[in-house]
């Protein structure tokens, strides 16, 4: 995976260094990581690279090299990709130099050369690290990553079982990173916690498979902490009219809503983490009662005694 992120910035900082457009042959001679014994090889991953560039925002454009238009070669012009000065005030300033170092990817801060480059920080902190962690287990990460990007199939252990999906992207909330994707022999979209998930090993062949058109991984997942993985049972709650309509507005589409002549509702929610669904629902105090299944009711009625 390292080979492959540093191929694809040597060919980003080609591109951004030249004024006019290069030839796929320019770019395989002079580019660092490009095979330039096996033509096939080659084009294969130059198609790759462009096509995860390209999905990043990066506009890679095919233009002639001359004014005949005989010979075409690739450019990004720094107009279509730079960005302009966002002429940020002090106060935003301080804002952002707050906001990176509270995160940190592996318990390493990042995001001072950016700050730089968006015109410094203004005054200066104590030193304090704030640790909002966007993810120790960056291997993990980083083959999820791989496999996504190269569309291959991915296997790894989850809750004591194999799984093997089609993993279509990630996305981080909350302080965890989630895996959306759908199974060998399914086209259900789920959604796996990556921390949860162990010997994670991507499959030998590159493109074997295409996502859904349309998808979008966040829309997947993640608006709740108890919705990732498998779902077991079916919480029934109903919230009193007081609380109905933000209830309604937390657990959105995931959730089948009754809406009931008092004003109260009644959801369907399915459960995949007990623990964090009842820790939201203790918020609701005596407004949301939960009716089934038994099980969870008699834990979520402990809960509240306990508080």
């Amino acid at each position: 995976m390292q080979r492959v992120i540093e191929r694809i910035l040597n060919l980003l900082a080609y591109l951004l260094t030249v004024e006019h457009p290069v030839t796929a042959d320019e770019i395989r001679n002079t580019v660092a990581g490009y095979d330039r014994d096996n033509d096939s090889a080659f084009h294969r991953t130059f198609e790759r690279d462009k096509d995860l560039l390209r999905r990043l925002g990066i506009p890679i454009e095919r233009e002639a090299t001359d004014v005949f238009e005989v010979e075409f070669g690739y450019v990004v012009h720094d107009d279509r990709y730079a960005l302009e000065d966002p002429d940020l005030t002090d106060e935003e300033r301080t804002a952002l130099s707050l906001a990176v170092q509270a995160v940190g990817f592996g318990g390493r801060p990042l995001g001072q050369d950016a700050l730089m480059k968006l015109g410094g920080v203004v005054g200066s902190f104590d030193g304090t690290q704030l640790g909002a962690d966007l993810g120790e287990r960056a291997d993990t990460v980083a083959v999820a990553f791989a496999a996504i990007s190269e569309r291959r199939m991915l296997t790894f252990e989850y809750r004591g079982r194999t799984r093997r999906i089609r993993p279509y992207g990630l996305v981080h909330r909350r302080g965890h990173w989630y895996l959306v994707g759908s199974g060998s022999s399914s086209d259900e979209v789920r959604v796996y916690r990556l921390d949860r998930a162990s010997a994670l090993e991507s499959g030998d062949r590159a493109g074997a498979f295409s996502p859904p058109v349309g998808l979008n991984p966040t829309d997947e997942v993640l608006h709740h902490p108890w919705d990732a993985g498998d779902g077991t049972e079916i919480a029934m709650v109903v919230f009193d009219e007081e609380v109905a309509w933000i209830a309604e507005r937390e657990l959105g589409p995931r959730a089948t809503i009754t809406h009931r002549r008092d004003g109260s509702i009644e959801a369907a929610i399915d459960v995949a983490a007990p623990a964090a669904f009842l820790g939201w629902l203790v918020g609701f105090e005596e407004r949301a009662q939960l009716t089934a299944p038994p099980e969870l009711r008699r834990r979520f009625i402990s809960y509240v005694e306990v508080g």
